[in-house]
């Protein structure tokens, strides 16, 4: 196989010799030009970005198949498993740590449904840990292998159907029904099971895009679940009002040893500026304008999510990355109440900063685990609420406390674009999510009803 590094690319353009809408992706590589056309103009554009990002990478692209060495290997694969290691490898990369567990934990979860009955067939829990664990990573982040590992991906090697086995519909219902199912053989959430047929759609989208399957066969498929309805509402029992996150708050302080004291400005920047925890975990002092009076205002720029050594290219438990649905490097401001200022400004002199200017951090710098915060705020419930309460939906996570803040804004009736702008959301999800949580709509509602009828 002859490679080069001399590639070009261009824009992709409308095919006007075809009857039926149709797009051209241009590239060429050691001179030699090459197109690929797709039905619609975003299967394209995607194929373009793949290339152009393992053009970035530095790899090498193949004289021949004009596609690039990590490209090139799925295209040769001779199996399923063989094929969603190579995509693995591609993809990864240009994934955030979140993205990448989310993948594994899809394929995972799908390859042993596209088997052959081979014998010998590990259990489900080994299978599982040894695609997880080492077949599903990329070189140098995978664990050792131990006896039981080996023999289950030597066999996964031998008993791995061909990526054209899902032309046939009875083996793409038995990856459905995997999908569909948690470990326990109970039926997996709706949205967990949307979120892995995501990604196998996608791979098997990859496979099209390589010329191994003619369409993707899932477009083929009716599923019940993906047409059900998924509550993105937020339970108004959720929300507490303002005298019941203070008192949270300071109850907070008795719990966990300094622990509880350390996360009420953590907990405090979730109630009173509406942060997401790991937007919260990635706050910096140079973020924070304190005056001694007033609002201030926080820029937001970081969040620090929760992922683990073995997705994070850094190697640590907590990812560092921009702010959600935002491009990279752009800031969210968020102006705070005097209550959260005089919050902040405490902590800091009581606690003082990470090296790196973040305001909340463990005895060695680390971020706050998502364990260790989930257990200071069960207990702060059960110091604050009452037993009825305790066992109620309110405030039963720490998010609750940014569900808590945007209903109070709307309530307000601070204007939806702004509420929108501080929380970070587009104003038609802010909308839909937080629609049960604005009080006193159904009133005036009633009230002009009325008074049309007595008119």
């Amino acid at each position: 196989m002859t490679t080069t590094y001399d590639v070009k690319f261009w824009t992709v353009y409308r095919n006007k010799s075809s009857k039926t809408p149709s797009y051209v992706a241009r590239w060429q590589v050691g001179g030699r030009r090459k197109t690929k056309t797709y039905r619609t103009k975003a299967l394209a554009e995607n194929f373009l970005s793949d290339l152009r990002q393992a053009a970035k990478r530095g790899e090498a692209f193949d004289t021949e198949t004009c596609l690039p060495e990590s490209m090139t290997k799925a295209k040769n694969a001779a199996t399923w498993f063989a094929f969603v290691q190579a995509y693995t490898v591609a993809k990864w990369p240009h994934l955030a740590a979140k993205s990448r567990d989310s993948m594994t934990d899809a394929l995972a979860t799908v390859t042993p449904a596209l088997t052959k009955d081979e014998p010998g067939r590990p259990d489900a829990e080994t299978l599982r840990k040894a695609l997880r664990r080492c077949a599903l990573l990329p070189e140098g982040r995978r664990a050792e292998l131990d006896a039981e590992m080996s023999a289950a991906l030597r066999w996964l090697e031998r008993a791995s159907l061909s990526v054209r086995a899902l032309e046939d519909a009875p083996t793409v219902h038995a990856a459905l029904s995997a999908l569909s199912l948690k470990m326990d053989g109970k039926r997996a959430a709706t949205t967990t099971y949307r979120r892995k047929r995501a990604v196998f759609y996608n791979v098997i989208e990859y496979a099209v895009e390589l010329d191994e399957l003619d369409d993707n066969p899932l477009d083929k498929i009716k599923s019940k679940r993906q047409s059900l309805k998924i509550a993105q509402e937020v339970d108004r029992r959720c929300v507490v009002n303002p005298q019941q996150a203070r008192e949270l708050l300071t109850v907070v302080t008795y719990c966990g040893r300094t622990r509880g004291w350390q996360m009420r400005a953590l907990f405090a920047c979730m109630y009173y500026g509406g942060m997401r925890p790991a937007e919260a975990l990635g706050l910096r002092e140079t973020d924070c304008f304190l005056p001694n009076e007033g609002w201030g205002r926080l820029t937001l720029e970081q969040t620090r999510p929760e992922a683990g050594k073995q997705w994070t290219d850094s190697g640590e438990v907590h990812d560092d990355r921009g702010l959600k649905h935002r491009a990279d490097k752009e800031t969210r401001l968020v102006p705070i109440p005097p209550e959260l200022v005089a919050i902040l400004l405490a902590h800091i002199e009581a606690n003082g900063t990470a090296p790196d200017g973040r305001l909340f951090r463990t005895s060695k710098g680390r971020p706050f685990s998502a364990s260790a915060i989930n257990g200071v705020w069960a207990h702060a419930r059960t110091l604050a609420f009452t037993p009825v309460q305790v066992i109620s939906p309110l405030a039963q996570t720490p998010y609750d406390l940014r569900h808590a803040a945007v209903s109070l804004w709307l309530n307000a009736g601070v204007p939806a674009p702004e509420v929108a702008e501080r929380a970070g959301h587009s104003v038609d999800v802010l909308l839909k999510v937080y629609a049960k949580c604005v009080d006193g709509q159904r009133e005036i509602a009633n009230q002009r009803i009325d008074a049309m009828l007595t008119a």
